[in-house]
């Protein structure tokens, strides 16, 4: 999701809960805090040496000990438009990072609105090769499923 998408799904809803899913379907704990808005800015070269760039706004979310605390989504809107000092342009994508035992980043890959709330449906990043002609690697289906092997890595392979 588009930081613009997402001012443009808190705007809609102004009086809705705030409210965010993680992959395998348990929620963030209510009393989260946005900690940090963040412009990411990644330049790498890529397994075949060519040069990229990426840039995201990284949200970061923590839980803490304050079990009342509660974000609506008038209040995240607030959040991401003192954002606007740091983040550049609204049409770069937004992550969400945020620690349970490790911190993770996640991608945003929809949302749900219910009666009172609106809530961001999270996904896990991938790493995948960029160059997979120069690696040998096939040109469809280059990522395995999560905990899956690639056929490209088995005994004799070379990844």
């Amino acid at each position: 999701m588009q930081l613009k998408e997402l001012k443009s799904l808190l705007a809609g809803n102004a009086d809705h809960h705030f409210r965010i899913r993680l992959p395998d379907g348990d929620a963030i704990p209510l009393s989260f805090h946005v900690t940090e808005v963040g412009h990411v800015r990644k330049t790498f070269l890529d397994c075949g040496g060519t040069r990229r760039e990426t840039e995201t706004c990284q949200l970061q979310v923590w839980v803490g000990e304050d079990y009342d605390h509660r974000i609506e989504t008038g209040k995240m809107a607030g959040i991401l438009e003192k954002g606007k000092a740091v983040i550049p342009d609204d049409s770069v994508p937004v992550e969400i990072e945020y620690e349970d035992r490790l911190i993770s980043q996640y991608t945003i890959t929809g949302h749900e609105i219910t009666g009172d709330a609106v809530i961001l449906t999270l996904a896990h990043k991938h790493a995948e090769c960029l160059a997979p002609e120069l690696c040998g690697l096939p040109s469809i289906n280059r990522l395995p499923a999560l905990g899956g092997k690639s056929s490209c890595c088995a005994p004799g392979q070379t990844c």
